[in-house]
């Protein structure tokens, strides 16, 4: 099994329970035996996503796990032997945190074995284009549409732009593109202004009904655009 974890997601106070599970009656509301996330993943991994967000008492808890290999149940006395592979993700640079003392020195070598970084995609401009050709396959299916790419200057704008949000800014921008795009291909306009670096001029037709839609339409452009 693989199980995954958003530890910024996990209350302080469930974090123990939701770890290493409980008996009944560890606490009110615990009416029945539950196993933890480490069970859970017993013979596989534990993904533990956002990994800096634990306490520092969360930490500690966690470190004993990691290093003894076994859990305790809240409200329990005995340990329980578990064979896990823990998998740690964090976009914050864990040794400045260690530095600060606000990461456990000795959790933070006991999770970075072997350490992986994934450079922001301001360093890796050249995934953008296969980035976003895989998001638009993905929102047309979630939304029925039927764009077929991003043209040209859309595109040198999407590469040239810094990314402070990474991928799921991106994915983010992509789907937004997909929605208010007006032919098969993602234009400027359908970009935020952050991205395409100017307002959109929108034609308004004759027909004061046709010219009331067309309106309204940017006005929501530019309130999504506020949001973003």
């Amino acid at each position: 099994p693989c199980v995954a974890v958003n530890c910024a997601a996990l209350p302080e106070t469930l974090l123990e329970s939701e770890l290493f599970g409980h008996v009944q009656g560890a606490y009110t509301g615990a009416v029945r035996d539950r196993a933890g996330l480490f069970e859970a993943a017993q013979n596989g991994t534990l993904f533990l996503d956002e990994i800096s967000e634990l306490s520092p008492s969360s930490q500690a808890k966690l470190l004993r796990a990691v290093e003894q290999k076994q859990i305790t149940r809240l409200g329990s006395t005995e340990p329980r032997a578990v064979d896990v592979r823990i998998i740690a993700s964090t976009g914050r640079d864990l040794k400045v945190l260690v530095k600060d003392g606000r990461f456990r020195e000795d959790l933070y070598y006991r999770l970075s074995v072997m350490e992986i970084r994934l450079p922001p995609l301001r360093e890796r401009r050249e995934d953008i284009p296969l980035l976003v050709e895989h998001f638009i396959r993905k929102f047309n299916s979630e939304l029925k549409r039927g764009i077929e790419g991003v043209d040209l200057a859309a595109m040198q704008r999407l590469i040239a732009y810094p990314w402070p949000g990474n991928v799921r800014e991106l994915q983010n921008v992509i789907e937004r593109g997909v929605l208010l795009a007006q032919d098969r291909l993602i234009g400027q306009a359908a970009l935020p202004v952050a991205i395409s670096g100017a307002e959109a001029v929108v034609a308004a037709p004759d027909d004061l009904g046709a010219a009331l839609r067309v309106y309204e339409r940017e006005h929501m452009r530019q309130v999504l655009a506020t949001v973003d």
